[in-house]
């Protein structure tokens, strides 16, 4: 089964992400910040991880560049829905950082799906 770590910090959306995933047979782990993200990833390392970026104790961002600098080929998929800037400049910086792909928010079920099952098809 497909394991995934969830990082985000808004329990409704953490919680609808959950719930579309599960659905479809994901295996999903979930956490609310980038520390604890990456805590989970030490310890069972997921085939994908989906992290919010505007987040408590460790920020997206941060917790992209440490998973890419440790664990070669980690698959993330950066979300936001914003923040003090323009919400396409954090998922465009997320992108340099090493994310697959972003998704802006609000997002629905089959961009979400799509997008997942794009990232976990690639080499």
């Amino acid at each position: 089964m497909t394991r995934i770590l969830l990082v985000e910090d808004d329990d409704d959306v953490r919680e609808m992400v959950y719930q579309i995933l599960t659905r479809e047979g994901y295996e999903v782990e979930q956490t609310a910040n980038g520390r604890l993200a990456l805590e989970s990833f030490q310890k069972n390392p997921a085939d994908l991880v989906i992290t919010d970026l505007i987040m408590p104790e460790k920020e997206g961002l941060e917790m992209i560049r440490d998973l890419v600098n440790g664990y070669t080929g980690v698959k993330i998929i950066a979300i936001s829905g914003g923040g003090r800037l323009d919400p396409g400049d954090y998922l465009r910086t997320a992108r340099v950082f090493g994310a697959r792909k972003t998704i802006h928010k609000p997002f629905g079920r089959s961009e979400l799906l799509d997008t997942v099952k794009a990232v976990l098809e690639e080499k």
